[in-house]
This record gives C-alpha cells, sequence and structure tokens, in this order.
C-alpha cells in the first residue's frame, strides 16, 4: 500500500484509509463487534494502517471495536475526533475537551491518541481560537500526539489553516463536491498541512449500486438526515439530491476507464490530487474494506478524463449542491 505525509512532522498514512462511522453497523444496524473486527483485519490485510473514527461514531462503540483491534496490531494509526458529543453547539470548554479526549483514551485503551481533530465545530468557535490552544495543551501534556480539524467549508478550512502547527484537514472531498480543488487543496499544500478526504462515495451513490427507489433503514443517516433535517446535508449523499444524484451517477458511468468499477474511479480521482494524504471510505463487509485498498495500486486517472470530470461537475452538479460548503 503506498503511503503518504499527514502533514510536516514524519507521520505518514497509508493513501487509502478506512472511515469508521458504519464500522460493523451504526447506519441503521445493529453494533455488531465480530463483524467490525472481521472487517478492521480484512482492512489490515489488505495494507490499510490508517483508521478514522470519532468519540460519537455508534455512541463510542467505534473507537471500542478499534481500541480491541489496537492491542494486537500497535503499528496502526489511529484518528479520532471531538467537540459534537457533549458540546455541541456552545459548550465548548477546556475540561470539556480534555474530558472527551480521555474518554477517547479509555475507550481506545492507549495512552495517547495519534491525531485528534475537532469535529466540525462551529465557524464562531474555530475564529475565537480557544478550541487551538487547549488542543495545545492536551499535546504539551502527552494527551495527544498531533491534532488537526475536520470542517465542512471553505472558510472553515481556512481559518484553520491559519493555525501554525496543525496536522490536518479533513474534508468532504468527491467527484460531488469539487470546489476544494481551487483555493484549499493549493493552501494546505502550501503550508504542509495533510488532507483527509472524507465521504469519497458520496454516503455510497457513488458506488453506482442504488436506483431511485433504494430504500434505507429508519436509522441511517442516508434516510433521516437525507435532506439536512439533523445536521449539515453535505454529509449525506454530499448534499446532492437523492434522485437528482442517481442520475447523475448514471452519466458518470459512461466515463468509466476500463478494467474499473464506478468506485474505483471516484476514489482514484481523489487521490490523483497531490495535496490529497489519504481517503477514508467506510466499510460495512470485508469485501467492501478489500475493495477500496486495491484503489491505492490502480494507475492515475488521464488529464483527458480530468478534465471532463471537472467540466461534468462545473456544468450539471455544481448547481445541485446544498449545505455548508
Amino acid at each position: 500500500m503506498e503511503t503518504r505525509k499527514l502533514g510536516s512532522d514524519g507521520l505518514t498514512v497509508t493513501a487509502v484509509g478506512l472511515g469508521c462511522w458504519q464500522l460493523g453497523g451504526g447506519w441503521g444496524n445493529p453494533w455488531d463487534d465480530a463483524v467490525a473486527q472481521e472487517i478492521l483485519a480484512t482492512a489490515y490485510a489488505s495494507g490499510i494502517c490508517t483508521f478514522d473514527t470519532a468519540d460519537g461514531y455508534g455512541g463510542g462503540e467505534s473507537e471500542r471495536s478499534l481500541g480491541r483491534f489496537l492491542q494486537s496490531h500497535p503499528e496502526i494509526t489511529i484518528a479520532t475526533k471531538l467537540g459534537r458529543t457533549g458540546m455541541y453547539p456552545d459548550g465548548y470548554s477546556r475540561e470539556a475537551m480534555r474530558k472527551a479526549t480521555r474518554n477517547s483514551l479509555a475507550r481506545l485503551d492507549t495512552d495517547q491518541l495519534d491525531l485528534t481533530q475537532l469535529h466540525c465545530v462551529p465557524t464562531e468557535e474555530l475564529r475565537k481560537g480557544d478550541v487551538f490552544r487547549w488542543l495545545r495543551e492536551q499535546r504539551e501534556e502527552g494527551l495527544i500526539a498531533r491534532w488537526g480539524a475536520s470542517v465542512e467549508t471553505v472558510e472553515e478550512g481556512l481559518i484553520c489553516l491559519e493555525q501554525e502547527d496543525i496536522t490536518s484537514l479533513q474534508v468532504i472531498f468527491n467527484l460531488f463536491r469539487q470546489k476544494l480543488v481551487d483555493e484549499l487543496l493549493p493552501r494546505a499544500q502550501e503550508r504542509g498541512v495533510g488532507v483527509i478526504a472524507r465521504v469519497p462515495l458520496a454516503s455510497g451513490l457513488l458506488t453506482g449500486k442504488f436506483g431511485k427507489g433504494t430504500e434505507f433503514a429508519a436509522g441511517d443517516h442516508r434516510n433521516y438526515n437525507r435532506d439536512g433535517q439533523r445536521f449539515n446535508v453535505g454529509e449525506t449523499f454530499a448534499g446532492v439530491p437523492f434522485e437528482t444524484g442517481v442520475e447523475l451517477v448514471n452519466e458518470l458511468e459512461g466515463m468509466v476507464p476500463e478494467g474499473m468499477t464506478m468506485a474505483q474511479m471516484a476514489l482514484r480521482w481523489i487521490l490523483d490530487h497531490e495535496a490529497i494524504s489519504a481517503v477514508i471510505p467506510g466499510a460495512s463487509s470485508p469485501e467492501q474494506a478489500r475493495a477500496n485498498a486495491r484503489v491505492a495500486d490502480l494507475p492515475p486517472l488521464s488529464d483527458e478524463l480530468h478534465e471532463r470530470l471537472s467540466a461534468f461537475y462545473w456544468d450539471k452538479i455544481h448547481q445541485h449542491v446544498r449545505g455548508a460548503y
């Protein structure tokens, strides 16, 4: 598996990581640690050594599953997040953030977090800057090795990039959300800040496996948040209305290179951007984890295809994207 630098302090990550929001369930399905361990083992055997989670995923169960896996695989890198559970939208304090970190340490059963990231905290909190200072204190104390931020908008990303010691940004970046190419990605690369791409398959839309009649479980955010009812609509189908997204994917299918699937083209497109350190697709089965890992070994897309995909975004997708961006 190809590795890439994350930030400027020497940490490397696998180009394809595993997003652990839905690890072993969590998207409307019961949590099943046995399934989670199978997915983690398959991802690791396929070359994936970078795992992204958050303190709120599965009520903390995602971190617990990763903590169990970490005990027999201490060489893996785990990135977690804090700032939504127990703090959002206006409960941010030094004490609340310290408590969140200590809880993550306990669930992961480790002495220090490899990377902790602000989890889509409000823009005004980023502007105030206290959250950055509190993370630095945790790093100085040894609770965390480094810190970054998961953001929802270009503006928030640029605010974070003003911090000299930030390691990474995590952003929504995929074929349905290409605006970051113009300003945020070049700025991060200029600053030596790593970029982790989340929602890379637009909540599964970019696998090409959904039809307009596809239904999702009641507890799946692709059901209850498809129009932004619970949180930023950009986290669900990248903010594109579901039926419209299905139509757009049908058109994109005609651009898929021979020997690739729709999902592989979508993931390879992300990895072709030099500013990207890692892409973190989720997996609800070992087979998905294995297929995602193979993308790192695929050749880059042609310049001509990149130009076509960019034109398709601006001509047919951009106007449909909703939510903070």
